[in-house]
């Protein structure tokens, strides 16, 4: 059973005004913070009225620094990119790059558009705002090589931070993917386009190639939910783009410990099950864990309105009895 929340009124005049007024240009100064580790997707969260709150998107931040992480990437896809207004992206890359300034999170804003126009419109927004770093996927609308390779070319032009691309679109399956030779002649020109998010198959093979290209390529990263991370650890991958557990997963292994590496990763498997039988399980350890108030989400609702999941005694008993097997490995 669900509830269906009606969302109530939109951003106030004020937040508007604020969002719509981009600061003056910044400098583009490289970041001191490095691009390596952990750095999680960021989910967006929600209030019951179906807004984006704010409020804990930037405790999200806040989170991930006593966690250990490297640094947050926000919206992509498992930050609902699709499900948010152009407005809301904006405010909220203000309130990712506010929220991880005084900490050692290095914010990642996610500037992608179906064409390159509409990317740079978001670049040039999210470089006002003198983020650590940008991501983008490539251009829904532009799929081709020569697209690509214009539309990359264009986001390098305008920022010179560290630049993360990811090798997939969200919403778009079967969408050509960059091809390994792509990435690299992008990076021999614009070496701080050089940071890949790879997650399309042939993943390995793929993963391999970037790994043999470090330099020009600075960064491989994994992703796809870290389904794969132990492997890629071994692979000598930069680092992962998923939650908070993999901080302990790449201490412990770069430390030489790695069958309680191999034991953290397999209770992450086992949550991230429970999330596939427990749809809603995410959102619940999050508000369990004191980083949202709410675990309403917008997927699966009509436009406008929220999901909040009902979870059955017995699926909370069942995600209580999964999370105590990872909370050894959990610094918060």
């Amino acid at each position: 059973m669900t509830h269906i929340i009606t969302r109530r009124g939109t951003l106030s005049l004020m937040a508007s005004a604020a969002m719509l007024a981009a600061p003056a240009a910044a400098q583009s100064a490289p970041t001191m913070k490095p691009m390596r580790g952990v750095m999680p997707i960021v989910v967006t969260p929600y209030r019951p009225d179906a807004a984006v709150d704010f409020e804990d998107l930037a405790r999200q931040m806040v989170f991930y620094d006593k966690c250990g992480c490297t640094g947050a990437a926000w919206p992509q896809g498992n930050g609902d990119v699709l499900w948010l207004s152009r407005e809301e992206r904006r405010q909220g890359m203000k309130v990712i790059a506010d929220a991880c300034r005084p900490t050692k999170v290095a914010s990642v804003l996610g500037v992608q558009g179906a064409t390159k126009a509409e990317m740079l419109d978001y670049a040039r927004y999210a470089e006002s705002l003198q983020p650590d770093a940008l991501i983008a996927m490539p251009p829904a609308a532009e799929q081709s090589e020569a697209g690509y390779h214009d539309y990359f070319a264009a986001l390098a032009t305008l920022s010179k931070r560290p630049i993360f691309l990811q090798t997939t679109i969200s919403g778009a399956p079967g969408a050509l993917a960059p091809s390994v030779e792509l990435m690299v002649q992008l990076a021999r020109e614009f070496p701080h386009l050089a940071y890949i998010k790879e997650e399309t198959q042939p993943l390995v093979a793929r993963m391999k190639a970037e790994v043999r290209q470090r330099p020009p390529l600075k960064g491989v990263f994994g992703a796809t939910g870290g389904d794969g991370w132990l492997y890629e650890l071994r692979l000598g991958l930069d680092g992962e783009m998923y939650g908070d557990v993999m901080v302990a997963i790449w201490n412990l292994y770069q430390s030489g410990k790695r069958e309680q590496a191999a034991d953290a990763f397999s209770k992450l498997l086992l949550m991230k099950n429970c999330e596939a039988q427990i749809p809603g399980t995410e959102r619940y350890i999050f508000k369990k864990r004191g980083v949202f108030k709410s675990t309403a989400q917008r997927r699966g609702a009509p436009m406008g309105k929220v999901i909040i999941p009902e979870l059955a005694p017995d699926a909370i008993a069942e995600i209580e009895f999964r999370f105590a097997t990872l909370k050894p490995y959990l610094t918060v």
